[in-house]
Protein backbone atom coordinates (compact mmCIF):
# COMPACT_ATOMS: atom_id res chain seq x y z
CA UNK A 1 0.00 0.00 0.00
CA UNK A 2 1.17 3.58 -0.35
CA UNK A 3 -0.03 6.99 1.32
CA UNK A 4 -0.21 9.89 -0.63
CA UNK A 5 -1.10 13.05 1.19
CA UNK A 6 -0.71 16.85 -0.39
CA UNK A 7 -0.27 20.41 1.41
CA UNK A 8 0.09 23.79 0.62
CA UNK A 9 -3.47 25.12 -1.11
CA UNK A 10 -4.92 28.07 -0.11
CA UNK A 11 -6.02 31.73 -1.47
CA UNK A 12 -3.37 33.68 -3.53
CA UNK A 13 -4.61 36.82 -5.49
CA UNK A 14 -3.84 36.64 -9.34
CA UNK A 15 -0.17 36.85 -10.01
CA UNK A 16 1.00 35.27 -6.77
CA UNK A 17 2.77 32.57 -5.85
CA UNK A 18 2.35 29.18 -3.99
CA UNK A 19 4.05 25.94 -3.66
CA UNK A 20 2.49 22.72 -3.39
CA UNK A 21 3.72 19.13 -1.73
CA UNK A 22 3.08 15.48 -2.14
CA UNK A 23 4.32 12.68 -0.02
CA UNK A 24 4.36 9.14 -0.77
CA UNK A 25 4.94 7.06 2.24
CA UNK A 26 5.03 3.21 2.12
CA UNK A 27 7.06 0.36 0.45
CA UNK A 28 8.17 2.29 -1.67
CA UNK A 29 11.86 1.47 -3.88
CA UNK A 30 13.60 2.18 -6.83
CA UNK A 31 12.12 4.84 -9.63
CA UNK A 32 8.20 6.17 -9.13
CA UNK A 33 6.05 8.77 -11.39
CA UNK A 34 4.50 11.53 -9.86
CA UNK A 35 1.90 13.52 -11.16
CA UNK A 36 -0.21 16.45 -10.72
CA UNK A 37 -3.60 16.67 -11.65
CA UNK A 38 -6.07 19.61 -11.51
CA UNK A 39 -10.14 19.85 -11.23
CA UNK A 40 -12.16 23.08 -11.40
CA UNK A 41 -15.67 23.31 -10.50
CA UNK A 42 -17.37 21.79 -13.72
CA UNK A 43 -14.79 20.47 -15.62
CA UNK A 44 -12.77 17.16 -15.65
CA UNK A 45 -9.82 16.58 -14.19
CA UNK A 46 -6.36 16.89 -16.21
CA UNK A 47 -2.83 16.44 -15.91
CA UNK A 48 -0.84 19.59 -14.76
CA UNK A 49 2.88 18.38 -14.28
CA UNK A 50 4.44 14.79 -14.39
CA UNK A 51 7.97 14.07 -13.11
CA UNK A 52 9.97 10.66 -13.48
CA UNK A 53 11.68 9.05 -10.74
CA UNK A 54 15.07 9.83 -12.70
CA UNK A 55 13.70 13.63 -12.95
CA UNK A 56 12.39 14.43 -16.60
CA UNK A 57 9.27 16.77 -16.58
CA UNK A 58 6.49 17.33 -18.77
CA UNK A 59 3.75 20.01 -18.36
CA UNK A 60 0.24 21.33 -19.59
CA UNK A 61 0.35 24.05 -22.25
CA UNK A 62 -1.66 26.01 -19.77
CA UNK A 63 1.12 25.91 -17.36
CA UNK A 64 4.50 26.15 -18.97
CA UNK A 65 6.69 28.60 -18.26
CA UNK A 66 4.76 29.47 -14.61
CA UNK A 67 4.56 25.98 -13.03
CA UNK A 68 7.75 24.14 -11.76
CA UNK A 69 7.69 20.22 -10.87
CA UNK A 70 10.56 19.04 -8.51
CA UNK A 71 11.35 15.87 -6.54
CA UNK A 72 13.68 15.90 -2.94
CA UNK A 73 13.69 13.29 -0.30
CA UNK A 74 14.72 10.60 -1.80
CA UNK A 75 11.93 10.68 -4.53
CA UNK A 76 9.27 10.21 -2.18
CA UNK A 77 8.49 14.39 -2.44
CA UNK A 78 7.16 16.01 -5.01
CA UNK A 79 6.94 19.51 -5.13
CA UNK A 80 5.05 22.18 -7.45
CA UNK A 81 6.01 25.37 -7.45
CA UNK A 82 3.41 27.74 -8.94
CA UNK A 83 4.11 31.37 -10.23
CA UNK A 84 2.19 34.20 -11.78
CA UNK A 85 -1.14 32.74 -10.37
CA UNK A 86 -4.62 33.53 -12.30
CA UNK A 87 -7.54 32.95 -11.78
CA UNK A 88 -8.01 29.93 -14.23
CA UNK A 89 -5.68 28.26 -11.86
CA UNK A 90 -8.65 27.98 -9.45
CA UNK A 91 -8.76 23.88 -8.51
CA UNK A 92 -8.22 21.32 -6.68
CA UNK A 93 -5.05 19.88 -6.78
CA UNK A 94 -4.23 16.36 -7.40
CA UNK A 95 -0.71 14.24 -6.87
CA UNK A 96 -1.05 11.23 -8.78
CA UNK A 97 1.49 8.24 -8.25
CA UNK A 98 2.22 5.40 -10.46
CA UNK A 99 4.18 3.01 -8.89
CA UNK A 100 4.23 -1.15 -9.44
CA UNK A 101 1.89 -0.80 -12.25
CA UNK A 102 -0.99 0.39 -10.02
CA UNK A 103 -2.03 4.16 -9.02
CA UNK A 104 -2.63 6.14 -6.02
CA UNK A 105 -3.85 9.43 -5.69
CA UNK A 106 -3.81 12.18 -2.43
CA UNK A 107 -6.90 13.67 -1.51
CA UNK A 108 -6.45 16.90 -3.19
CA UNK A 109 -5.83 20.44 -1.57
CA UNK A 110 -7.65 23.69 -2.75
CA UNK A 111 -6.23 26.36 -4.45
CA UNK A 112 -8.08 29.74 -4.90
CA UNK A 113 -6.79 32.54 -6.98
CA UNK A 114 -8.65 35.75 -6.54
CA UNK A 115 -8.17 39.23 -5.15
Amino acid sequence: QVQVVESGGGLVQPGGSLRLSCTASGSIIGFVVMSWYRQAPGKERELVAIITGSGSTNYADSVKGRFTVSRDNGRNTVNLQMNSLKPEDTAVYFCNVRYSARTYWGQGTQVTVSS
